[in-house]
């Protein structure tokens, strides 16, 4: 089943990507249930709950992290795998709760998201740049470096 980005009634988001198991079929999770399928730390999940970025429920001690928690923190995961500050990616997942049908929210992700391709394609070709820098930085050096091997074994 493919899964889309959407916002279902009372301000729920589906996730973005489609799950490799059964976890879009619960309705809850535990702590150690998103730490373990995101493999991240508990202590990850608990600087995004400070930063406002997930809002689990507790049931006493426990926090109890609904669906939306869910796909909220994937957002959070894949926005800072492509290089989005948490700031970035606390403001588009606030566009959530406009309810424009959204279209500000669209507009607002399309704009950021083709900004941060150009970033990353910059990235990328400073990148080649610089390996093809050093890939001739290597020829010379292995170059001098026989030399000089073969100046000491001329000489001993």
């Amino acid at each position: 089943m493919s899964e889309a980005l959407s916002i279902l009634s009372d301000n729920e988001i589906v996730d973005v990507l489609p799950a490799s198991d059964d976890t879009t079929k619960k309705t809850h999770f535990s702590i150690g249930d998103l730490a373990k399928e995101f493999n991240c730390t508990l202590r990850t999940l608990r600087f995004y709950e400070d930063k406002g970025l997930i809002n689990p429920k507790r049931d006493g001690m426990n926090r109890v992290y609904t669906r939306r928690d869910r796909a909220r923190l994937k957002l959070v995961l894949m926005g800072k795998r492509v290089g989005f500050s948490l700031t970035e990616i606390r403001d588009m997942l606030d566009l959530y709760d406009l309810r424009d049908g959204q279209v500000t929210q669209l507009r607002v992700a399309l704009n950021k998201f083709n900004e941060q391709i150009d970033v990353l394609k910059d990235q990328r070709n400073e990148i080649e740049q610089a390996i093809e820098e050093l890939s001739r930085t290597v020829e010379i050096v292995s170059g001098m470096l026989k030399q000089k091997e073969a100046e000491e074994a001329a000489n001993s």
